[in-house]
């Protein structure tokens, strides 16, 4: 392999690739290959790639649009309840054209449920959670990310909590969106986020037995072997050379 290895970060046409942005935003962590695997091969044929995981800083008003305006009325209806923004908000980002609040998980609850009722917001839905993994953003490796749609305003936005790899507990939305229920159920079977105060939080996908969480980014690659109609299928990373 030659010495040069391509890095779409420093390439001319960075701006035309997916995920890229360049120099700005906080790096996490400089990924190799296309999913950053440190033990067993790289099966996705893309080892050499090489670039930068970064996750966008915070913004800086005015955000534009209806953003503003919903940046302000949270804010509002919070120190209304006696909660100062900027101890439930950890920042504001705006990134790729969508509003995203990064919350303190102590006060997710509370936040949430003055999205969900306050009449100048009514995000009456939340279409689910996701996890994310980020191994190399210490502190906070866990992420819980909430897509929150108003129906009656029509918009779309996002909450983001992270939470340590000691410590991966996140309450639950259980109360305030019900739908979360087996989201934050397949969250907890993924990434091993513990969402407090879910009815039954219980493995949605993987057996009950099963060790570890399978999208965690330092969980094996390779996969297991499966039994198929009498055939054994090897795992993955068996099939066939990949260095």
């Amino acid at each position: 392999m030659s010495d040069e290895t391509p890095n779409p970060d420093k390439d001319l046409s960075a701006q035309n690739l997916p995920g890229q942005r360049g120099d700005l935003g906080e790096e996490v962590r400089v990924q190799r290959g296309m999913f950053g695997a440190q033990s067993g091969a790289d099966t996705s044929g893309y080892g050499g790639l090489v670039r930068s995981v970064r996750l966008p800083g915070p913004a800086t008003r005015p955000y534009g649009g209806w953003f503003d305006e919903v940046a302000d009325e949270l804010e509002g209806a919070l120190e209304e309840q006696g909660l100062l923004p900027g101890n439930a908000i950890e920042k504001t980002v705006v990134d790729r054209g969508e509003l995203t609040f990064h919350i303190e998980r102590e006060h997710l609850v509370r936040v949430a449920r003055t999205l969900r009722d306050d009449p100048a917001l009514r995000f009456e839905l939340c279409t689910g959670v996701s996890g994310v993994h980020y191994p190399g953003d210490k502190g906070r490796e866990l992420h819980a990310v909430y897509h929150l749609r108003s129906l009656t305003h029509g918009r779309l936005i996002r909450l983001e909590v992270s939470a340590p790899d000691a410590d991966p507990h996140i309450p639950s939305l259980v109360a305030v969106y019900p739908t979360n229920d087996w989201h934050e159920r397949e969250a907890y079977d993924f990434f091993g986020i513990v969402f407090d105060g879910h009815p039954a939080l219980t493995r949605i996908m993987m057996p009950d037995d099963w060790q570890g969480h399978p999208q965690r980014k330092d969980y094996p690659l390779g996969g297991i072997a499966v039994e198929y109609k009498g055939a054994q299928i090897p795992a993955p990373d068996q099939r066939r050379s990949y260095s």
